[in-house]
């Protein structure tokens, strides 16, 4: 029986020593093409959020171009700009990253070249301007320095320096009452400036952190968002009192907010839950909401189109329509560029303005056009 036992089957070294050298080889090519997809993909995305490409097809608006900011010679890598304020044919855009404000002439056919911005350089974060249409002076928030600049937007430059409460922000220009509001966010206050005197007349404390609000002329109420609260107050501007204050349900951390005085509705962004809540002022109370692009930050509402736009940190436009009947119906949701985030809207030549935040390029304003005026 041991004649019929076969001899063992020997392997010989060299190919003993390959089998693992194959597998080592195999797992460092599926590591390496592994990481360079990654690369490509990382670079594809740093390309992207660099260079913004023209904004996605829509079919209520037609994008005309950008108007390229001049470059602020303090500018980082990154520039994010804060609320736009049109007054008359001038657009005003706050760089919250270096402090300028740019003006930016709407006159004329076309879109203006850079060289017809003008700037007002001038530190630290700037946030919102109004201009004062006795004196022609313009006022814009800083929420570093805890202050309120006046400056000359005729000669861009510095008039005079108001403190104020932590964190100014948002700001208004108040007719009816020839005041300037200004809300303080971390100070939870809200500061009346006196343009005649160019002092803080009043400073009315609020239940939470104010973001944006409306004034009513109807009630002569200003309508405060609360972030922190989800919640809106109503602001006797006279009596320096709070009249109200109501929950926003289904709508977590208010932020941009529009008014439309005839159907007596507010319209009101929902940073933390992305939605559009409409808030009835007789019922005090949200009656509809609708789901927006990410982060939303900016609200316009052009009472002759009956559309409510909104942009949001995510970087998408959302074009909602309102019908007779009050229903929500969502037009478009145009993707812009991450950080597009705050807006103006012309109601008279139906335009609409979106600043662009800019990554290491100099930041830009899109200008669209509507469509079926």
């Amino acid at each position: 029986m041991d004649n019929l036992r076969q001899p063992p089957v020997s392997i010989p070294t060299a190919s003993v020593i390959m089998l693992p050298h194959m597998r080592i080889r195999t797992v460092v090519k599926a590591v390496l093409w592994t990481l360079a997809i990654a690369v490509i993909a990382l670079l594809a995305l740093v390309v992207w959020e660099i260079l913004p490409g023209a904004p996605g097809i829509a079919k209520s608006l037609k994008f005309e171009g950008f108007v390229h900011l001049p470059k602020d010679r303090r500018a980082g890598v990154l520039t994010v700009m804060d609320y736009l304020t049109l007054n008359g044919k001038d657009l005003f855009v706050p760089n919250v990253s270096t402090g300028t404000v740019y003006k930016i002439p709407l006159h004329g056919e076309g879109l203006p070249a850079t060289s017809d911005v003008s700037m007002f350089e001038s530190e630290p974060a700037a946030h919102g301007v109004v201009i004062d249409p006795s004196s022609g002076f313009a006022y814009v928030t800083r929420s570093e320095a805890n202050t309120v600049d006046i400056f000359d937007p005729a000669k861009m430059s510095i008039v005079s320096r108001i403190p104020v409460a932590d964190d100014p922000d948002g700001i208004f220009y108040i007719a009816p009452n020839h005041t300037i509001y200004a809300a303080c966010g971390d100070g939870k206050t809200a500061t009346l400036i006196d343009p005649a005197t160019q002092k803080v007349s009043a400073t009315i404390f609020l239940p939470g952190k104010p973001e944006f609000g409306v004034f009513d002329t109807k009630t002569n109420l200003f309508y405060q968002n609360l972030e922190d609260l989800s919640s809106i107050a109503a602001v006797d501007l006279t009596k320096h009192t709070i009249t109200g204050q109501w929950p926003l349900e289904d709508c977590v951390h208010p932020t941009g907010m529009a008014i439309d005085e005839q159907a007596r509705q507010l319209f009101i962004g929902c940073g933390g839950n992305s939605r559009l809540a409409v808030f009835d002022l007789e019922k005090h109370r949200v009656v509809t909401s609708i789901s927006v692009g990410g982060g939303p930050d900016s609200v316009a509402y052009d009472a002759g189109l009956h559309r409510i736009y909104v942009t949001g940190r995510a970087g998408e436009l959302s074009v909602v329509d309102r019908d007779s009947n009050g229903a929500l119906t969502t037009l478009d949701t145009i993707p812009l560029h991450y950080g597009a985030h705050t807006l103006a809207a012309d109601p008279e030549s139906h335009k609409l303005y979106v600043a662009y935040a800019s990554l290491f390029i100099g930041p830009r304003i899109a200008v669209f056009s509507a469509i079926g005026q």
